[in-house]
């Protein structure tokens, strides 16, 4: 199983491709990680492996604690079926790359830079990973 985030658009920031690279690097520990960027929504799609369990992330999505995501993450391993979490770009996801999501994660109400959200998701996948192993990392409830 591997994860993949595809997002729209360059990481331009030097400090978010910092922070970005950080928890990549601290996931790999864990599981296979890595990213794929794509120049527009158009090519969203075609970034997207078939066979690969599809989340989208998008305002209109369930909102997940870190606890819901580490659930979901050991779920995710014992099916055995890479993940794929695609990241908009101004345009948000297309409807084609929504309805064919099996999930759609809401990182909360808040409009976020493509940039910011593919370090969120790379965090809070980090987290779920100590939060099943008991590691300290995770102080929250």
């Amino acid at each position: 199983m591997q994860y993949r985030v595809v997002a729209v658009g360059r990481m331009k920031d030097a400090a978010l491709r910092a922070a970005c690279d950080e928890y990549l690097g601290r996931l790999r520990r864990y599981a296979k990680a890595d990213e794929t960027e794509v120049r527009d929504e158009a090519r969203l799609a075609g970034a997207i492996p078939d066979g690969a369990r599809l989340i989208a992330l998008s305002r209109r999505g369930a909102p997940w604690s870190s606890r819901d995501l580490a659930e979901r993450t050991a779920r995710w391993e014992r099916e055995a079926r890479d993940v794929v979490l695609a990241i908009g770009g101004a345009e948000t996801l297309p409807a084609a790359v929504l309805a064919r999501a099996e999930d759609v994660w809401s990182l909360g109400a808040l409009t976020l830079p493509h940039e910011l959200a593919r370090v969120i998701v790379f965090e809070q996948l980090y987290r779920a990973y100590t939060i099943r192993r008991g590691e300290p990392y995770h102080r929250g409830s």
